[in-house]
Parts: C-alpha cells; structure tokens; sequence
C-alpha cells in the first residue's frame, strides 16, 4: 500500500509524541520534528508508511539514546490485556463458534496502537472488546475457517504488545502446535517483540521468532531470510494490524489480515467506515461477513 499525502500529517504527529515519550528535552522534540518535515519534502510515496515510519523511529532512538523509548508503555499494555484474559477466555469457551469469537476479540485487540492512539485509555480497549461481541466485521469468514481447517502450518503475524495478549485467545483456537508466533526484530512505537511474547506467556505455548526487522510492518525486504522462507513455505499466513496490512496487502501471496481499519487512509482504501473490524485476505474481497 502506498503512502498518501493525507499520512503526512500523521506521520509528524506520531514523531513529536514520539520524542515526548523519549526524552523531557524541547531541543531533542524541536530536532525531530525539523527531520521528519525535512525528510517527509522528498520522502518517495511509492513507499508503504511502515517504510517511513521505521526511518522516523531509528533516528529518534538515535537523537535520545534511549533504545526503546515505548518499554514502559509496552509493559502497561501486557499487564493491562493479562488482566483482561480471563474474562475474554470465558467469551470463548461459552460461544457457538469459538474460532471466530477468538478472532474477533484478537481484532478488538488491534485497538492498542500507539502509532495511531499515543492517548490510548483503558476504557478505549474495553469499548473495543464490547464492538467485538456485538457488531458485524467486514471480511471472509467461510474462508478463514477453510483455510484454517486445511493448514497444517500457520504463521502468525503479530503487532503490538497488549495486543499480543489477545492473540493468545486465536492461537488458543487455532492449535499452538502449528503455529509459529512472529514478532518484531528490534523495538519499534509499542509493536511486539520477543520481550512481549514471553511477557503474555506465548513463548511457552508455541515457536516464536523475530522477522529481523525493526519496521511497523513486515517490509519483506528488510526480513531476515529466515523469516522469508517460512513466509514462502507457510500453508496460511495471518497478519495483524494495519502496520502488516499496509505492507503486505501486495505481497504475492494470500495473506489473511485482522485489523481495526483505525484512519481514514486505510479505512477508504478497504471500502469501509473507519473504525471497521476486518478480517480479510490478499487480494483484499468484496464479501461481507457477520
């Protein structure tokens, strides 16, 4: 998905809370900002706004010397999702169809994005939760349910800490025993790595690796060739949240995707209102499901 003139304005509010959240010093936010528009006047819009945003947030980490400057609200969210666990399993357990029960509430958790929300409130994933187990999503849900029931191995894209907690809820679904959990390479905004699997207790339940990247997304080309084979050879790939979408929604190869369509951009490139529950594959469809 290439980058629109409408994520510009995005892209520099997402910077200077991102330098807020790095450092208390003016100089370091004001240095940032001056970049990110320097940069945005020449930036190639062919690109995928992953593309951009990793540029954004390695020269912050690079300005502040703080090497993940979201660690502390990335430890929030998991603890904040864990307590939110026990409840969201008994949704489970008690629905006539448990695989898609887990995959709506593993979209509802697509909401803990700080890329998109750096104001983000618990009550935001509560609201998130009930839109789960009420309202309709946009998407194949007979052939999610195929292509789950045909795969035997199944790889897992994942997004954000928090979130991650409510993957636990699909995995669960889906046979930890064929999946392989994907996290992030090195720390990006508050997208997953290997410290927020093991923080949700996922590296105890299934392979977990990181993709060698240190975008907001999966840039293919910026993978390691680990993950890149296992991404060839998978029979079903799933990937969560726009950051995925965004970048791999013309990969080449059937991806399904789950995300909250959280921004105009992406809202009106899926056809649909945003804030919108998706569960869709590449090339994304025109079906809907209830």
């Amino acid at each position: 998905m290439k980058t629109s003139l409408d994520c510009i304005p995005c892209i520099l509010r997402q910077a200077l809370e991102a330098a807020r959240m790095a450092s208390p010093d003016p100089a370091v936010h004001e240095q940032l900002v001056r970049e990110v528009l320097h940069c945005t006047a020449g930036m190639d819009l062919s690109e995928s706004p992953p593309a951009m945003a990793q540029r954004i947030h390695r020269r912050l980490r690079q300005i502040s010397g703080v090497v993940d400057p979201y660690r502390p609200a990335k430890q929030r969210l998991n603890r904040m999702a864990l307590g939110l666990l026990p409840v969201l399993q008994g949704e489970v357990a008690a629905a006539a169809d448990p695989l898609m029960m887990a995959a709506r509430l593993a979209i509802a958790g697509n909401v803990i994005d700080l890329g998109a929300n750096g104001n983000l409130r618990e009550a935001d994933v509560h609201q998130a939760v009930q839109q789960a187990l009420t309202e309709s999503f946009w998407g194949e849900a007979d052939g999610f349910r195929q292509a789950v029931a045909g795969a035997r191995s199944i790889l897992y894209l994942a997004d954000n800490a928090g979130e991650i907690a409510f993957d636990r809820l699909l995995i669960e679904q889906l046979g930890p025993q064929r999946v392989t959990l994907v996290v992030r390479g090195g720390p990006v905004i508050n997208d997953a790595t290997l410290e927020d699997a093991r923080a949700v207790g996922l590296e105890e339940r299934v392979v977990v690796i990181e993709n060698g990247s240190d975008a907001p997304g999966t840039l293919l080309a910026d993978c390691d060739e680990d993950f890149r084979l296992r991404f060839r050879e998978a029979d079903l790939v799933l990937a969560k949240g726009q950051g995925n979408f965004e970048s791999l929604n013309e990969c080449g190869r059937e991806v399904f995707f789950l995300f909250k369509a959280k921004c105009p951009v992406v809202a009106d490139h899926v056809g649909q209102p945003a804030g919108t529950q998706m569960l869709v594959r590449t090339p994304v469809g025109q079906k809907a499901a209830g």
